[in-house]
């Protein structure tokens, strides 16, 4: 419809003012989202109005009973996601910040096409002692060692820690994916082992709480548990490569790495306090199961150096991606070196 000639000379105005507008908006935004390259320092502030959303449930009740949740200089969202897949999935919606997970999610998501950095690295002292899980083995079956996996079927899990261990367990061994069965099961809950006390499975990982209930609900039966002498202890904070570019997001990702190293030291500093509040107030758990697990994690280790930490996921990446027919990834390639001695740094009252 053909616009009168007295409204032209208005309307002209108008969009000019609109395009005007928008082309101010586009500037300051573009200003204020000016992507931070990959190898430029991090900012040492985090500017107002700054946000992460953070799946880390565990962290977040540390903070509030060490009293340092209320401290931070910017606004976290607190997202109820743990594990690999959860935290994928939640990262490919736009709807995560930060995730904490052990060394296979970061492999994963760059495997299928999600680019991750790794900002913070934890492991245990004493590893081989405190270990995060035992292999169960079904009632009525002979495994003494890891010699004895051979013809058995061992649950598994793609892409979460406990099926990255069978594979590591098998190598150890001298064994491979054809030397056994592989039986798909989600590693969630207590469905191991239940499916080893029905022997659906003949040998399963089981963690936490479940390597100390299995024997007691199953020992009866013949249920037993054999430790499989490998490291099994990497935890960490992932985020994803585009959240780096972001540098407000960057500051605050490097405010959140120093306290979730001054609070992993307060729960192994604080453990009645710990087990109270988390294992039995948060968790469900009863007190002997909280301090069972306690005892279990041992003392935290945070490096200043990562290059231990890269070695050992590099021997990770490369059974995974034998066994699994994924292309080889440089473990270096998943770190991201700027936040190397942030969590030490921390600990030791430097950030």
């Amino acid at each position: 419809m053909p616009v009168p000639a007295l409204m032209r000379p208005a309307l002209a105005v108008l969009l000019l003012a609109a395009l005007t507008g928008c082309a101010g908006g586009g500037e300051q935004r573009n200003t204020a989202a000016a992507a931070l390259a990959a190898d430029a320092p991090l900012p040492a502030t985090v500017p107002k109005g700054t946000k992460l959303i953070v799946g880390d449930p565990t962290t977040k009740v540390a903070l509030q009973l060490s009293g340092e949740i209320d401290t931070f200089s910017f606004d976290i969202e607190w997202a109820n996601i743990s594990g690999g897949p959860q935290t994928s999935e939640a990262f490919r919606a736009d709807a995560l910040d930060v995730g904490a997970v052990a060394e296979i999610p970061p492999i994963h998501a760059t495997w299928t096409g999600l680019p991750v950095k790794i900002v913070a690295s934890k492991f245990r002292k004493d590893p081989l002692q405190h270990p995060t899980y035992e292999l169960g083995i079904a009632p009525g079956v002979t495994v003494k060692t890891l010699a004895d996996l051979r013809g058995k079927k061992i649950a598994y899990s793609p892409g979460q820690a406990q099926g990255a261990l069978v594979l590591k367990v098998l190598h150890q061994a001298g064994l491979t994916k054809n030397d056994v069965t592989l039986v798909e099961l989600p590693s969630t809950g207590d469905v191991y082992p239940n499916a080893l006390a029905s022997r659906q499975v003949d040998v399963a990982p089981i963690g936490g709480v479940n390597i100390r209930r299995y024997t007691a609900k199953f020992g009866k039966d013949g249920a037993t548990t054999i430790r499989h002498g490998l490291r099994d202890d990497p935890s960490h904070l992932y985020v994803r490569t585009k959240t780096l570019q972001d540098p407000a997001k960057a500051a605050a990702i490097r405010e959140y790495v120093a306290a979730w190293a001054r609070a992993s030291r307060w729960v192994y500093e604080h453990p009645e306090e710990w087990i109270s509040g988390y294992y039995v107030k948060d968790q469900g758990l009863s007190a002997a199961d909280g301090r069972y697990l306690a005892e279990l994690a041992g003392e935290p280790d945070i490096p200043a150096d990562w290059s231990g930490a890269i070695a050992r996921h590099q021997e990770t990446i490369d059974i995974l991606a034998k066994e699994t027919g994924n292309p080889p990834l440089k473990a270096q390639d998943l770190y991201d070196l700027r936040y190397e001695t942030v969590g030490a740094d921390a600990i030791k009252g430097g950030a």
